[in-house]
């Protein structure tokens, strides 16, 4: 999926808190670093990018809210407004986008 083709943060996952206010950026970071977590099984993950550290920690919980459902997240993030927390789900329809979108083209191996 291009950056032209990928769809809006809110269609990838719902907020159930926060304790910072989500840009687009952030909350498109947090749901990369989620759904890398998803797919691997894994626990907890490192995130980082502009103006924003912390971690993101698989609750390994199914949520369901209404009509939106999918796997819970917890983050701890740093960012220029200070710490924050922030509890998602990421959704069914945004893992099944994820999983439909084609690989990233192989990057190569030497600049030149």
């Amino acid at each position: 999926m291009s950056s032209d083709e990928t769809p809006p943060y809110w269609l990838l996952i719902s907020v159930l808190f926060s304790s910072q206010p989500l840009t687009p950026s952030l909350a498109m970071t947090l749901h990369q670093t989620a759904y890398e977590l998803h797919e691997r099984g894994d626990a907890v993950k490192a995130v980082a990018g502009d103006m924003l550290s912390g971690k993101v920690r698989n609750l390994r919980k199914e949520v369901a809210l209404g009509g939106i459902a999918g796997p819970a997240f917890e983050a701890e993030i740093e960012t220029e407004r200070g710490s924050g927390v922030v509890r998602f789900v990421l959704t069914r329809q945004g893992l099944e986008m994820m999983r439909q979108a084609p690989p990233a083209p192989p990057r190569p191996k030497y600049l030149n």
